[in-house]
């Protein structure tokens, strides 16, 4: 809770707190809304956000920031702007994902999201008093028009920088590989790919700070590796079932399922240090013939998606796995094979370092009080894109609205924007963004 006259610019200088002021007066919920109503009503399926990437473009050059559309292929893209400095500072990215993993389409999305879709999971937004309600409002969309908002006041405001304020838009952020049956060659589609791409074609910057849902400063998060197990069986006939040996893998699926489900917090509690608490997931099955129900399958198969401490490697965890794997095939008398088949280890930034201590100091200003860790993180992003490739990052973003005078479950916490939450995040952004691209080298410890 917010102490009720907290000065969210104390501690900056006489100097940097007007410029800070001059761009915050330039935040305008109403422009938050219409950023965000444009984002939402544009759907961007993770390989398919080249409309959206566009429109992205399109914003920014309104706003007199320089922008580019960034092509991976004729689907999908990047957008990304650039507020230039004199190049005697720090350069910073901001930076959001702009990809929802549901695709507001029935005949992709049912009946997996439920038994039809609401009105929140299609790209479509409406507003109810202060909140904008859509398909991704809040991940990633809301995050990204806070971006959007803090470019576009401290390019307004005219504030003479030092590094360049670098504004990113990336594709491919949610955890997916691409979605079968539409037509995109490419497998690689998401975890990260467009973020990755963005800095490979030379957007760089000395920090980042990535916007993702979580009213908190992170300077570390999970990884994720994913796994296939396969479960053997017999492949047989309903009506041989009483004559012939009959080992059914969908039914030991079912029952290694559980087993894992069992096994997951123990493997939480193995990790639970630092920021994170990582989690683990069954999070399909798959086998047989869909045009009948009179054969088993001689194996099905299943993914399970766990989670990496930063402090745990890819191999480490599958090791920790296979060797519960292995108990449990024993336990159950079958035989199961484990494939590691995605590996994205989790990364952390120094917690001592500039961006870290600044984004702590704005966050302490706008609460009030001193600054709260979260310690249970199990939520992946494009920061570990950016921290692996050697740029420090924080992860600030907003808090999943849980008071509307609405029901909110997982998906509608997803697709839900406060206003009120996003007016906040931009000032905040704005605040650390020229607390860093107004300094020298030297006051940051670059040189």
């Amino acid at each position: 809770m917010t102490v009720a006259g907290a000065d969210a610019l104390a501690g900056l200088d006489p100097r940097r707190r007007r410029w800070v002021e001059a761009a915050c007066a330039r935040v305008d919920r109403n422009r938050l809304r219409d950023l965000l109503t444009g984002l939402v009503d544009i759907a961007s399926p993770t390989g398919d956000e080249a409309p959206l990437a566009r429109h992205i473009t399109t914003t920014l050059a309104g706003a007199d920031i320089e922008s580019q559309t960034m092509y991976l292929d004729d689907r999908q893209a990047n957008s990304w702007g650039r507020v230039r400095g004199d190049g005697t500072g720090p350069d910073l990215l901001l930076y959001a994902p702009i990809d929802t993993v549901t695709t507001g389409d029935p005949d992709e999305d049912l009946p997996w999201v439920g038994e039809s879709l609401r009105a929140d999971m299609v790209a479509r937004a409406t507003t109810v008093q202060d909140y904008v309600i859509g398909l991704g409002a809040s991940n990633p969309k809301g995050h990204a028009a806070c971006v959007l908002a803090a470019g576009e006041a401290i390019r307004a405001a005219g504030v003479p920088l030092t590094g360049d304020l670098l504004l990113g838009f990336g594709a491919g952020g949610m955890p997916t590989n691409a979605r079968p049956g539409v037509g995109n060659p490419r497998r690689n589609t998401g975890q990260g790919v467009g973020c990755s791409f963005l800095l490979e074609q030379g957007v760089w910057a000395d920090y980042a700070l990535i916007a993702k849902p979580g009213w908190t400063v992170s300077w570390e998060e999970v990884g994720l590796a994913w796994f296939e197990i396969t479960v053997h069986g017999s492949h047989t006939y309903v009506g041989s079932r009483h004559r012939l040996p009959y080992r059914n893998p969908v039914a030991l699926a079912g029952a290694v399922a559980i087993r894992l489900e069992e096994w997951f917090p123990q493997y939480s509690r193995a990790h639970d240090d630092g920021l994170v608490e990582p989690q683990g997931m069954v999070a399909n099955i798959r086998g047989g013939w869909e045009r009948t129900a009179s054969f088993t399958p001689a194996c099905v198969r299943m993914m399970v998606d766990l989670r990496l401490s930063p402090r745990t490697t890819p191999t480490a965890a599958k090791r920790e796995l296979v060797a519960a794997v292995r108990r449990i095939a024993a336990e159950l008398d079958i035989r199961l094979d484990v494939e590691q088949i995605l590996a994205i280890p989790g990364e952390g930034s120094d917690p001592r370092m500039w961006l870290c201590r600044k984004a702590v100091e704005a966050w302490e200003a706008a609460e009030g009080v001193p600054h709260r860790e979260f310690r249970d993180a199990s939520g992946a992003t494009d920061a570990n894109i950016l921290r692996g490739r050697g740029i420090p990052t924080v992860r600030v973003g907003m808090p999943k609205v849980v008071d509307a005078p609405f029901e909110v479950d997982f998906a509608m916490g997803m697709n839900t924007v406060d206003l009120r939450d996003a007016e906040k995040l931009t000032k905040y952004l704005v605040r650390v963004a020229l607390d860093t691209v107004t300094r020298s080298l030297e006051e940051v410890g670059m040189v």
